[in-house]
């Protein structure tokens, strides 16, 4: 199974409390780039991406209110093809399952994802930016079927 991510690409941005700022700021750097794709994200990062850096974005539901599953049910419906999730690797969120499903998601789906300003930075100058990409999405249905008989 593929799926064909086009050049305009559909970005999810999300970070967790403690992250917000530094998304933030690493939106303003991007700013120029970022305004050339469809942008979204989970409740109060995009209010915050909007009142900050003045970019167009979707706001889904706050993370812990439902947003990261809303977020990994547009990655199912190919609504969103690219992930920017600065996520708290030391604070326990109370929605730490969702967080693991939507992560889960973005894996079963194939969809670049950075979890940290180095790896948003290299996503954000990889010349697959601009360009269609063709996923490799794991046929899992095959795999269950397989291994049920």
């Amino acid at each position: 199974m593929s799926y064909t991510i086009g050049k305009q690409k559909k970005i999810a941005l999300i970070a967790h409390d403690n992250r917000k700022e530094a998304l933030i700021t690493w939106a303003k750097e991007n700013k120029s780039t970022l305004r050339k794709h469809f942008l979204c994200g989970t409740g109060t990062t995009a209010k915050l991406i909007s009142e900050n850096v003045g970019l167009p974005i979707k706001a889904y539901k706050s993370g812990p209110l439902g947003g990261d599953e809303q977020i990994g049910a547009a990655i199912v419906n190919g609504e969103v093809d690219f992930m920017i999730f600065f996520w708290d690797p030391l604070t326990s969120q109370p929605h730490d399952p969702d967080v693991k499903a939507l992560l889960r998601i973005s894996v079963m789906y194939d969809i670049p994802v950075a979890m940290s300003k180095s790896t948003a930075d290299f996503l954000m100058k990889s010349a697959l930016l601009d360009e269609e990409y063709e996923t490799h999405e794991i046929d899992y249905y095959d795999k269950i079927r397989k291994e049920n008989f």
